[in-house]
């Protein structure tokens, strides 16, 4: 009797303890919801808000053209707020620095949601907007990095695949959400009244979300870091010299997940309009389809390498992706139609998401502990710096070939680099 006395009590703690880490990553993945929330809708609506805040002197292209540079610029940041925030992160500890963060985020959320137009203000307008965008990528650079380093920490054994891969889960979540939006909106709202200011209303809900994130963050557990005394600056930056074939190595792996990311949900709105000639509605379908199958496939694929190892599907993925990528949109080009798109886009978030299910946590193995949140981070933002301007680069890309396939081949050189440093890299450094 005694034996199963005990027993069940330490049944009754286990079972509490894994809700409890479950409860701690679904708070500390929903702040990525925020990132990619805000992120996608720049990108779902970047012809409006490029009507919105750019001189239309060069035509609704150009206008196109300077709205995906600005969502690309706030890439360009990712890097310095990696190294600034992820110093600081890695001082105050993970769990505060998540709070710092989000933070950061929502107020250029509240900036791109309430700013005036270039009717209004004129060249304030787009300097303002080019701003906002910065910032964002100053937080979102440690963001990333803060959210997958605690998923690791508070993980149970042999579940590490399985808790990261809700990093990357939580934006999907995002990407489902804004298109949802998006469909409503555009059954509720007219074509004009969208370009005129509707595409402020999904900002605006992203700044009503913002107390309930808040919230849901300071209720997480701790997770098992310290805060570290103040270093300076210089021993972060010789820590992260020292291991700079890990940052290379964690930056090349991280390119095909950030281009094949950003095209099948960022750009696809605006490539079935505008390359395919879809309506507006039937390319958010297809968004929110997209969506829902790297939600699905994500955590599986976590969990998968959790029992084969991260590497084999990583491998697995990216050579598939460099084979198939382009044979895939050229058939979607030759005969557009929704079922096509949805065919495709659902191969490429598959292969999408078994590669960055496995991806993401061998990253947060990889990178050794005294540098774990800023060289991850900075890993991470490096190729961000060139895969955020996914969109723009597909667009370029297609105005000066004319082959509306050519986005593949943006594809491919990315599964192509990810896969030589994939194969190149040993087994993870940190404990």
């Amino acid at each position: 009797m005694s034996e199963v006395a005990t027993a069940q009590p330490t049944a009754t703690r286990d079972a509490k303890a894994r809700q409890g880490a479950v409860a701690n990553a679904f708070g500390a993945a929903s702040g990525n919801f925020l990132e990619m929330y805000d992120f996608m809708v720049f990108g779902y609506y970047a012809g409006a808000i490029g009507r919105a805040f750019f001189p239309a002197g060069g035509g609704a292209t150009l206008s196109l053209l300077l709205a995906f540079a600005t969502f690309g610029a706030g890439f360009l940041m990712r890097p310095l707020g990696a190294i600034f925030l992820g110093s600081y992160v890695d001082r105050i500890g993970v769990r505060r620095g998540l709070m710092v963060t989000l933070s950061l985020m929502a107020v250029g959320t509240l900036v791109l949601a309430l700013m005036p137009g270039y009717e209004t203000i004129g060249l304030l307008a787009p300097i303002l907007v080019l701003l906002a965008r910065l910032l964002q990528g100053f937080s979102a650079g440690v963001e990333l990095g803060t959210t997958s380093i605690y998923l690791n920490m508070i993980a149970p054994p042999g579940r590490r695949g399985f808790f990261v891969s809700f990093q990357s889960a939580s934006q999907q979540v995002a990407v489902m959400f804004a298109a949802s939006l998006g469909l409503v909106m555009t059954t509720l709202l007219t074509p004009a009244q969208m370009a005129s200011w509707g595409w402020r209303i999904p900002l605006l809900i992203g700044c009503a979300i913002v107390p309930l994130l808040f919230v849901l963050r300071r209720t997480l557990g701790e997770d098992g870091s310290q805060a570290r005394p103040h270093e300076p600056l210089s021993v972060l930056l010789r820590d992260l010299l020292a291991h700079w074939r890990v940052v290379l190595a964690g930056s090349l792996m991280v390119f095909m997940t950030t281009v094949s990311f950003y095209l099948i949900t960022a750009y696809t709105p605006t490539y079935g309009v505008r390359e395919l000639h879809l309506s507006t509605r039937a390319a958010l379908i297809v968004t929110f389809c997209v969506g829902a199958s790297n939600l699905f496939w994500l955590p599986l694929a976590g969990a998968l390498s959790d029992r084969i190892g991260r590497k084999p599907i990583m491998i697995a993925a990216a050579s598939i992706a460099i084979l198939t990528a382009y044979p895939a949109l050229s058939w979607l080009v030759a005969a557009p139609s929704v079922g096509r798109l949805l065919a495709v886009l659902l191969w490429l978030s598959f292969l999408y998401a078994s590669y960055n299910g496995a991806m993401i946590v061998f990253l947060t193995e990889y990178v050794p502990r005294p540098v774990r949140t800023a060289g991850f981070s900075v890993a991470y933002s490096l190729t961000t710096c060139v895969g955020g301007f996914t969109p723009a680069v597909c667009q370029l890309l297609i105005q000066g070939t004319g082959d509306g396939a050519i986005p593949a081949v943006w594809l491919m050189a990315a599964a192509a680099l990810s896969l030589g440093a994939v194969l190149t890299v040993r087994k993870p450094l940190a404990d």
